[in-house]
């Protein structure tokens, strides 16, 4: 009975980890990656969803804004199997499209306006960070497991 109830809340359950290289070309559109699953008991593993996600941030202290775009996102529709004691790696490619307001632009461009828009920029207190989050259908669970990792673009 209790072990019913842990495997329907995942307790004991598959554990995921994002695996992607430390930077990535902001040029290729693509982000190539691997997810490695690990559990204690046999699971079945039904679909992955793997997003790229940007968190815009402007704005200092109160005025402080954040939001989030969802740049890209994939499915991983192959059902496997996990046991006990096997780690299982799945490889993924995630296709994005970049958003770039026309300070980015500027920025990219370089020269002078480049460096006035990098400076405007700073002092707007503007900022993105990447984030890849992974999450696994599992047969017979309530909750999926799911994780995430931050990712720099160069």
């Amino acid at each position: 009975m209790f072990g019913k109830i842990k495997q329907f809340l995942g307790i004991e359950g598959v554990k995921m980890q994002v695996i992607v290289p430390d930077e990535v070309s902001s040029r290729t559109g693509v982000v190539q990656g691997e997810i490695e699953f690990s559990t204690m008991n046999t699971q079945r593993i039904s679909y992955i969803t793997v997003k790229l996600i940007e968190s815009y941030t402007q704005g200092r202290r109160k005025d402080k804004r954040t939001q989030e775009f969802v740049l890209g996102e994939t499915m991983i529709d192959d059902a496997f199997m996990i046991y006990p004691e096997e780690d299982v790696v799945v490889e993924f490619e995630l296709p994005y499209k970049k958003v770039q307001s026309n300070i980015d632009a500027m920025v990219d461009r370089g020269g002078i306006k480049g460096s006035l828009a990098k400076l405007a920029k700073t002092a707007r207190g503007a900022r993105s960070e990447f984030r890849i989050e992974a999450e696994a259908k599992v047969a017979g669970t309530a909750l999926s497991p799911f994780a995430r990792t931050t990712v720099k673009f160069i």
